[in-house]
């Protein structure tokens, strides 16, 4: 059974809340429905029609991130150095951490509570799994390294980032630096 196409003035509300979320995200300011009316110029109704609660309003917040890092790692299993596609997708894995706070939050909930964010998250650690499982097939990485392991370890990267710098630019700088000691330790 397919759904019914939204109306435009639907779509268009739906969209000025998803924009204003995106913008209290950004500013660091929790997601609370009633506020994101109140900005978004819409009922309260309305918010909670299309987010019945704050984490799937942040999901769909996150959402285009997720994506971009799912299409991100796809590449990434192209490449011909395993070492380097891992490195890589870490790289831009770490950058999206520090430039986009709905990642974090999402990944560090303890579930999730749309199927696309559940599908989503689940074939990101599933492609990082993989891009892992390359570099120990070479001997770049010991085996004792499970994405499982890494998973945290980005986390840790990007709140030590965060904790010690001001500004975007010395906290990608910072995370670029932790991220390559990190690396360093797994390399063979």
């Amino acid at each position: 059974m397919t759904s019914a196409p939204m109306r435009k003035d639907a779509a268009r509300n739906r969209q000025r809340i998803v924009d204003v979320a995106r913008r209290l995200v950004d500013e660091g300011t929790p997601l609370q429905l009633n506020d994101v009316a109140r900005l978004a110029k819409v009922g309260v109704a309305t918010v909670y029609r299309h987010f019945p609660t704050p984490e799937a309003l942040m999901e769909t917040v996150a959402a285009p991130a997720l994506e971009a890092l799912v299409a991100h790692a796809e590449r990434a299993l192209t490449e011909e150095d395993p070492w380097k596609a891992l490195a890589g997708f870490l790289d831009v894995t770490l950058e999206a951490q520090l430039t986009d706070p709905s990642i974090t939050i999402v990944r560090a909930a303890p579930e999730r509570v749309l199927p696309g964010t559940e599908e989503l998250t689940a074939r990101l650690d599933s492609l990082a799994g993989r891009l892992l499982d390359r570099t120990r097939e070479t001997g770049t990485v010991g085996g004792v390294v499970t994405w499982d392991d890494l998973l945290p370890l980005m986390c840790g990267i990007a709140f030590a980032a965060n904790v010690h710098a001001d500004d975007q630019q010395t906290r990608l700088e910072s995370g670029r630096r932790y991220l390559g000691v990190m690396l360093q330790g797994m390399h063979s």
